[in-house]
């Protein structure tokens, strides 16, 4: 039992699982699972007891009780050593503690594994958005496959060129869009509009075929099952990056048909296929606030921290990209671009905390409360925060998806008004190939006998 006092109403709290949800900013989906606090005045009396417990807690209270290999995977991989140079902290100090401006970059990198992710979602509860934007700037984590990803003031963008029936022609004038503005340094990645074997493989060719006519430093993945991909690298379909989400639960990632065995297996794969040239980082994981409530694998933990949960499960497997779809699931889990903007704060910063290369898709589906202003100042926030990547898609507009996410356009502002670089590799090919003007910004005198330009034709 955890109580305390505010003004003459004493509040109490039955256990620490109810005490993070009540603590946790307001969000439908704790509504929705009926775990969110009554009040705003219960919801800063949790955060008060929230911040005056040991961090030493979530070693011995599980949030979740029956047999899970997620919680047992945490459980491996804390340090108890690096911790117990911190397990004096409350939550509290916790918090203090990554304020501190001589905890340096180098100082949170060692640390990764001496918290937990309860802990890490514990602490997110009580910070500003100012807080969370601070510390996620100092956190820096470095990836490689064919091109670097994650380096201090440089920005990268996964060029998605989705199609609603995966037409070749409709994915290449999207592609080519994409990369004469510059975006594709982080992935050129599909979601593909069907998941079988022959659909996959036909667009994995499409993408590794233009990729080496145009020498392009970049990785390619369609976005299928990971199973997919595992049939596919049997028969030598050219995988670079194998896709995955993931959650925070075993029984949520049995709902999306995997386990942990499996990622490591399909990891182990990849990494054995060696088509990376300066990297071995191979998976490309997505995740997001509220999966977990809705496949009714939440065991009453509140969102935000069966997300970072998950985030457990990425780190386990160095992965080269991670990113957080944090408005697509719908306004019943974020219901409005206020709780769109606070979890995808939240999300970055838990994951570069724990080490982990993060990328939004700043993004919200039609029939929620949010609208493209929304999306410009989430947009503006994660670019100061040091955001590894966003999404590019034609005009912000996924006509396969059918959500609202962020473009080519959006990627130059951000890059532009923070003085951001795309990947040097990637940066280095469109200096080369003429993509860009002297100030690393877009050309505009187009010769139609440009490369890119005259593949149109074709």
């Amino acid at each position: 039992m955890f109580q305390t006092l505010v003004g003459n109403f004493l509040y109490k709290f039955d256990s620490l699982k109810s005490v993070m949800a009540k603590a946790s900013p307001y969000r439908s989906g704790d509504v929705l699972a009926g775990i969110a606090a009554d009040s705003m005045k219960e919801r800063v009396a949790a955060q008060m007891v929230l911040s005056d417990l040991p961090l030493k807690i979530f070693l011995k209270e599980e949030l979740i009780s029956t047999k899970d290999e997620v919680s047992d995977l945490i459980q491996k991989q804390h340090n108890s050593e690096t911790f117990a140079e911190i397990s004096h902290l409350t939550v509290g100090e916790f918090r203090e503690w990554l304020l501190d401006k001589d905890v340096t970059t180098e100082r949170l990198a060692y640390h990764r594994y001496s918290y937990t992710p309860e802990m890490v979602a514990a602490v997110c509860k009580i910070m500003s958005n100012q807080d969370l934007i601070l510390v996620a700037k100092k956190c820096n984590v470095v990836t490689k496959f064919r091109n670097t990803l994650g380096l201090p003031g440089h920005l990268s963008v996964r060029l998605q060129p989705n199609h609603p029936t995966d037409d070749p022609k409709g994915i290449l004038v999207s592609m080519l869009d994409g990369l004469l503005l510059g975006s594709g340094d982080a992935v050129i990645g599909i979601n593909p509009a069907t998941d079988n074997l022959y659909a996959v493989e036909r667009l994995l060719r499409l993408l590794d075929e233009f990729r080496i006519k145009y020498d392009i430093p970049t990785q390619s993945c369609v976005l299928c099952h990971v199973t997919t991909s595992m049939e596919l690298m049997k028969t030598g379909a050219p995988v670079d990056l194998v896709f995955q989400s993931i959650g925070g639960t075993e029984k949520l990632n049995s709902s999306f048909g995997i386990n942990l065995s499996m990622l490591k297996e399909a990891n182990e794969m990849a990494i054995a296929l060696d088509r990376s040239t300066i990297g071995k980082n191979v998976f490309y994981f997505e995740t997001g606030q509220g999966s977990a409530l809705s496949a009714d694998a939440h065991f009453g933990v509140d969102e935000q921290t069966l997300e970072v949960r998950a985030y457990a499960v990425a780190r386990e497997y160095s992965p080269l990209l991670v990113n957080s779809v944090v408005g697509f699931i719908g306004p019943e889990y974020l219901y409005n671009g206020k709780q769109i903007i606070r979890a995808g704060l939240e999300d970055h910063f838990c994951g570069k905390l724990l080490g982990l290369p993060m990328g939004v898709d700043i993004c919200y589906t039609n029939h929620a409360d949010a609208d493209s202003d929304d999306m410009d100042n989430l947009l503006t926030l994660l670019g100061v925060a040091g955001c590894n990547y966003i999404m590019g898609i034609p005009g912000s507009d996924d006509i396969m998806l059918s959500y609202q996410s962020t473009s080519f356009h959006d990627a130059l502002y951000l890059r532009q008004v923070l003085g951001l670089r795309p990947a040097p590799e990637f940066e280095v090919w469109l200096e080369k190939m003429g993509i860009i003007d002297q100030n690393r910004l877009p050309r505009i005198d187009w010769k139609k006998d440009h490369p890119l330009l005259k593949s149109l034709e074709s």
